[in-house]
């Protein structure tokens, strides 16, 4: 879902989505590029053998090791006056252990108001919720039972499930409806084994009134009949965070042969032209890394109250709207969304702590896209900013949440989304790459994704699998120590690859001229500047500025009614640290109208440093509350309190 916090957070922060990225905790100002020491004392065998139990998910009550689902059949009727989804989900099972009485699954906030099986009512019973875990779901299931089907409905207040009234709206005319499962926010509309390693294929049959359209992250027939009821179908086995719906006003828009945008009529044009590359980065993908393998892939423009960059649901990502630049400058979001149905959804984590090899493998396969699709001075800028952004996250994140192969056990699964899992992840795949050589690793890829196509797994699968495949016929260049440095421990690694791009050179020697007095803003030669260049300029800026030069540097650019999103966000992250008042106006329309927690948690943060500043940050929050996600009031009703 997919992220930065920090000043130095830059374009490249758009790619890291969500995936959930955007739910990063790091909110650390910093523009060291150093390579730290790294921490001696943690070692590979401390983190993977004290007490952790290798491919256990700690975030789910399910029992997949006695019984296993494999096949989800949902009946919705979308209620937008209550704010519930009412129906049924039918499970039909494996029976891992033939002696096996007990199904568990995963709730949050569920009334269930039945569980049949084999036509007759059976004993279930619903334990007491945990704050973030939610409630175990056990169901007595008959011995020549195959299926349940369980009546039931959700909560308003679902955390997976955010509810918008017209007025929140692009049309003002009518309600919108969409989800969001990951990390464990699937249980809270579906009961299910909500658990990464639990994939399943989904049928689904959505209700609701006549002038709306659903989709959902399965099958979609852009020329579908708007009769207020759809059916839908995912033959290719998901793990349930990949599950998702959204009822609008929607309207479809081909891109090409298999792409095309939903979104509401109003956005649907610029979305489309924005976006309009996102086949040629399919066909490129496809060429390099092998068959796609969801048939389409579609894009669904979101109100701006989505609290992702965007979300990889199979063959319907979920996109945030503030990616609409108008220049094609932030569609590195999209790249990485496609590149996730390769790393992610066809090859999946088992588990929470081996996110690193959705996101680290997505990120470095994004970094590849761009460059196929837009060369490589684009690559090369790109890089450089991730880089940026991994470091501030080693300056700002204690030891234990700098290791890829996290532990997570106590903590809610969103923690796991910093850049540790992106770029870190991407900079170890990308020093395998050049000690093995291009061609190498991208036939190791190959092999990698066709080896674990449509399977989840761990950490230690991969370093197993990596043993058997490139250690073995590259024992010259790779040692195992090495890798288990890079996943197992925090920090960088010394001489781990440094990118570079003479792209920002140029913007170092006007930034530092402009802050020496030796030149005015109105010399600054930026006329060929993208908008990468902007945002290295910005997120380096030194921590304080003078109200003389930022005024300068406002005048000169209209930074303050700067349409860039990303550009609007660093421009007032630093006229909140410098108390910059005229940006002000800007900065609460800005707070108001934006849900994305990468781009508002740093403005809220920043407020909330001083009196005056909480009291700005209140009113905004105050007003904006209704219309955020519950997981965007989740991560900032704190700096208002």
């Amino acid at each position: 879902m997919i992220i930065k916090y920090f000043i130095v957070a830059a374009l490249t922060a758009t790619i890291l989505s969500s995936c959930s990225g955007d739910m990063s905790s790091n909110d650390t100002v910093s523009s060291t590029a150093a390579n730290p020491k790294v921490d001696k004392s943690v070692s590979s065998a401390d983190v993977t053998t004290n007490a952790i139990q290798v491919g256990k998910d700690y975030h789910s009550f399910a029992n997949p090791e006695s019984i296993k689902v494999t096949h989800l059949n949902l009946d919705l009727t979308v209620d937008f006056a209550k704010k519930v989804l009412v129906g049924t989900a039918e499970l039909d099972f494996q029976k891992v252990d033939p002696n096996a009485t007990q199904l568990i699954l995963d709730t949050r906030d569920l009334t269930i108001n039945s569980v049949t099986a084999m036509g007759k009512e059976v004993h279930f019973d619903l334990g007491n919720g945990d704050s973030f875990l939610g409630a175990a779901l056990t169901i007595e299931v008959p011995a020549a039972a195959d299926s349940v089907l369980i009546s039931y409905q959700t909560s308003p207040k679902a955390s997976g499930v955010q509810w918008l009234t017209p007025e929140q709206t692009a049309g003002k005319k009518h309600p919108f409806l969409f989800t969001q499962a990951q990390a464990i926010h699937a249980r809270s509309f579906i009961p299910l084994q909500d658990s990464p390693q639990v994939r399943m294929t989904y049928d689904a049959t959505i209700r609701t009134t006549k002038e709306l359209l659903a989709v959902m992250s399965a099958s979609n027939d852009p020329d579908t009949e708007r009769d207020g009821v759809y059916a839908f179908s995912m033959p290719q086995p998901i793990p349930s965070y990949l599950i998702a719906l959204a009822v609008g006003d929607l309207h479809f828009k081909s891109m090409g042969e298999r792409t095309g945008v939903y979104s509401e009529q109003g956005i649907l044009d610029a979305a489309a032209a924005e976006f309009a590359d996102t086949e040629s980065m399919l066909i490129a993908t496809e060429k390099a890394f092998g068959p796609y393998s969801w048939d389409r892939y579609d894009l669904l423009i979101l109100p701006p109250s989505f609290p992702f960059g965007g979300m990889e649901n199979p063959r319907l990502s979920f996109i945030t709207p503030t990616v609409i630049a108008g220049d094609k400058s932030l569609v590195s979001l999209i790249a990485h969304e496609l590149a996730h149905s390769w790393s992610g959804n066809t090859v999946t984590n088992a588990t929470w702590r081996d996110l690193w090899l959705n996101e680290g493998f997505t990120t470095y396969l994004t970094y590849r896209i761009m460059q196929m699709v837009y060369g490589d001075e684009r690559f090369e800028m790109e890089a450089v900013l991730g880089r940026q952004d991994l470091q501030a996250d080693i300056d700002a994140l204690p030891a234990k949440d700098q290791i890829m192969a996290i532990d997570l056990r106590g903590r809610d699964p969103d923690d796991v989304f910093s850049n540790i899992p992106y770029e870190k992840g991407a900079l170890f795949l990308r020093e395998l790459e050049h000690k093995v050589g291009r061609e190498n690793f991208d036939q190791f890829l190959l092999g990698y994704f066709e080896t674990f196509a449509f399977k989840s797994i761990t950490t230690d699968q991969f370093v197993s699998y990596l043993e058997q495949t490139l250690l073995k016929e590259h024992s010259d260049q790779l040692s195992k120590q090495r890798i288990e440095q890079w996943i197992y421990q925090p920090g960088i690694p010394e001489d781990a690859p440094v990118p570079e791009s003479d792209a920002f050179s140029i913007v170092d020697q006007a930034r530092d001229a402009w802050l020496a007095g030796s030149i005015q803003a109105d010399e600054i030669s930026s006329e060929k500047w993208v908008v990468h260049q902007w945002l290295y300029f910005l997120n380096n800026m030194p921590e304080k500025l003078s109200q003389e030069q930022l005024a300068d540097l406002d005048k000169v650019f209209a930074l303050t009614n700067s349409k860039n999103n990303e550009i609007a966000h660093s421009w007032l992250l630093i006229s909140v640290n410098n108390w910059y008042q005229p940006a002000f106006t800007r900065l609460h329309d800005y707070l108001t109208s934006i849900g994305r927690n990468k781009l508002v948690k740093p403005l809220y943060k920043a407020l909330s440093q001083t009196p005056e500043g909480k009291v700005m940050a209140k009113k905004a929050f105050d007003e904006a509350k209704a219309g955020y996600h519950p997981l965007t009031v989740k991560a900032n009703e704190g700096f208002v309190q």
